[in-house]
């Protein structure tokens, strides 16, 4: 237990954003002062604010650092209580309170410190409704997502699933690899599969179709044997899946599920792209967490991991060119650490290496993100040569809060910089797309660095967005020459954009913005945060947790949701599909990330693969809650 515990809560206040009230309790068995709090909150404090018993030392985006009034002693067992009336915005959810926090001392320690939920004063907060309804299921057979075609007779249950006699050893392989993601979904359950015939037990004959699309597959079972029929490796691998799926859940719930004894399943996906982005920044997931959410992806059905890598809070590649950026955090107090002196967390090549390999030995595609220019407050921090040293701080501030938070497009080391550490994620990443990020760079950025005015006047640009379209016309070309295409955020195509040849983008702001960026010719992945941003909170009670910028997203929402609703019929060929977003900011636990990301995830996968004709809300109810979780 720590010696120390921070309480914070919010009392609404007619005509303002509120007042925050904070209460420090001293634990331990010696009185505390010559101190100072520090804290990260997604609530910030404005530029004008009334702080009673407190003093606002520093604040640098959701970091805010406070001094007690001099000469102020907490006893053992006593409280030190300030107020801060004066916020940038109206916190809605429990968890938009204290993110991190420590105390620094008189002799320069800092100490982490315990805290809990923002408490909301004067009225009741709601409570928190149940994510699914009970459901019910017309067919007894576990799969998600549901299949294009399905028609099935119920039968006996196998002991477990086997390949036939003198099966190809790239099938055995296959079916090896599907048992072993299941058993590390399922440990304590029996397995599906056996690499050798069993008593009792169903063979498996696996049959390559041309015929067949790619990534689809045929299952046509019978009281002797189940075919897999596909045309290539990925079709199989769902197949297999599938058949996992089966025998899970006729195993888990068998008053409900069965396992197939005749009949057939016809299934290919409905999108290309069926993705699940992951911010690592502003939250650190150790190797196994990602390896185990990638697992989870490839039990849905979805085939692209967008690695978000960097942004404000920290850079996570590790960039061998420039060690820097893993050494030093972009902000002064990581956003889930213990301190300014926690050491910055990062993903070693080697670490990078082992997630490919293992996401692509499951058909998931591993498609890096480093967010430029905007959101690079930690590779500024890391590296001051991509300062340009004569444009004054804090000339503009990032929607988050952050001063000068963008790589400058008329600093040439900038270009140099990204080279480098391209041509290291070149290497790492075999993807067809590297992800440059492009959003939210601040209204007016740069405009009074002296450079950028020489640049502007010299290539005839007007403003932000005709700069930020100069540096992402040159990403673009340098990725072309290390022979990868570019995606970005919806903000790649301002004051602009890129050639729309090879380009892709994700309208998140809003569903519309699909729709315009088809329109200008760009290939879209549909990603809005109103219906597939998993940070969201799911309800309006104040006990539920998430953000809540974009409003609440409950899972039936987000299963409802058609992407290709937002696109006229002449324009559909240019959506590649979609995508979910886990952003880490309002995510303190593997608790609240269970909760934000599931089953909203299942149910994006099976938006993702299933025709609207075959989705059923309450058939997926049923099934979702056998699936795994992280």
């Amino acid at each position: 237990m720590a010696d120390y515990h921070l309480e914070a809560s919010w009392r609404p206040i007619e005509g303002s954003f509120g007042r925050l009230t904070f209460t420090l309790f001293n634990l331990s068995a010696e009185p505390l002062s010559g101190f100072s709090l520090a804290y990260t909150s997604e609530t910030r404090v404005a530029d004008k604010y009334i702080c009673d018993g407190a003093s606002l030392m520093r604040q640098v985006a959701n970091f805010h650092e406070f001094q007690p009034p001099e000469g102020l002693s907490i006893a053992p067992g006593g409280h030190w209580r300030f107020t801060v009336e004066g916020l940038a915005d109206e916190p809605k959810h429990r968890t938009d309170g204290i993110r991190s926090a420590h105390l620094g001392l008189a002799d320069g320690r800092h100490l982490a410190i315990g805290f809990g939920d923002l408490m909301l004063e004067g009225r009741d907060g709601g409570v928190a409704p149940p994510l699914l309804p009970p459901g019910r299921i017309e067919e007894p057979y576990a799969l998600l997502p549901w299949p294009l075609s399905l028609g099935l007779k119920a039968g006996n249950l196998p002991v477990v699933l086997y390949p036939v006699e003198r099966t190809r050893p790239d099938a055995i392989k296959a079916l090896s690899l599907v048992l072993a993601l299941y058993q590390r979904l399922y440990p304590a359950d029996d397995v599906p599969f056996s690499l050798a015939a069993v008593k009792g037990g169903r063979a498996i004959r696996f049959v390559t179709e041309s015929s067949i699309a790619a990534f689809a597959y045929e299952l046509r079972f019978s009281a002797h044997e189940v075919v897999l029929s596909s045309a290539d490796a990925a079709g199989r691998q769902y197949g297999l899946i599938s058949l996992a799926q089966l025998l899970h859940g006729a195993r888990a719930d068998r008053e409900r599920f069965q396992f197939p004894n005749f009949g057939t399943i016809a299934d290919q996906p409905r999108h290309a792209w069926r993705g699940c982005h992951l911010d690592v920044s502003g939250r650190f997931y150790p190797v196994a967490d990602v390896m185990r959410l990638i697992d989870i992806l490839a039990w849905n059905k979805l085939n692209i991991f967008h690695w978000h890598l960097s942004d404000d809070e920290a850079w996570r590649l590790e960039i061998k060119a420039y060690p820097q950026l893993t050494e030093t955090h972009g902000t002064p107090i990581p956003a889930f650490g213990d301190g300014p002196e926690a050491p910055a967390v990062r993903y070693s090549q080697d670490d990078v290496a082992r997630i490919v390999a293992h996401a692509a030995s499951l058909h998931v595609e591993v498609v890096p993100e480093i967010d430029i220019p905007g959101h690079s407050a930690a590779a500024l921090s890391a590296l001051p040569d991509l300062v340009d040293r004569q444009e004054p701080p804090g000339s503009y501030r990032s929607p988050q809060g952050y001063a000068n938070n963008a790589l400058n497009p008329a600093v040439e080391f900038t270009y140099e910089f990204l080279g480098k550490v391209l041509d290291e994620m070149v290497a790492l990443f075999p993807c067809e797309y590297v992800h440059i990020g492009g959003d939210e760079v601040a209204h007016g950025a740069w405009l009074s660095s002296p450079a950028c005015k020489a640049l502007m006047k010299r290539e005839k640009l007007a403003g932000t967005a005709e700069l930020q379209s100069y540096l992402l016309k040159r990403i673009k070309t340098m990725l072309s020459e290390r022979g990868r295409k570019l995606a970005g955020w919806n903000e790649v195509s301002h004051g602009g954009g890129v050639d729309r040849d090879g380009t892709l983008l994700m309208a998140w702001e809003k569903p519309e913005l699909g729709f315009e960026l088809a329109q200008e010719g760009y290939d879209v992945v549909m990603t809005p945060g109103q219906a597939y941003y998993l940070d969201m909170a799911q309800a309006e009670a104040w006990a539920e947790p998430g953000a809540s910028w974009a409003g609440f997203t409950p899972p039936e929402r987000a299963y409802a949701y058609e992407a290709e609703a937002e696109l006229p019929e002449a324009l559909k060929g240019k959506m590649r599909g979609i995508q979910a977003c886990i952003w880490s900011g309002n995510i303190a636990s593997r608790a609240q990330f269970n909760r934000l990301v599931f089953p909203r995830l299942p149910a994006i996968a099976e938006a993702a693969w299933t025709p609207l004709t075959r989705k059923d809300w309450d058939r997926f109810a049923v099934i979702v809650r056998m699936w795994p979780v992280l």
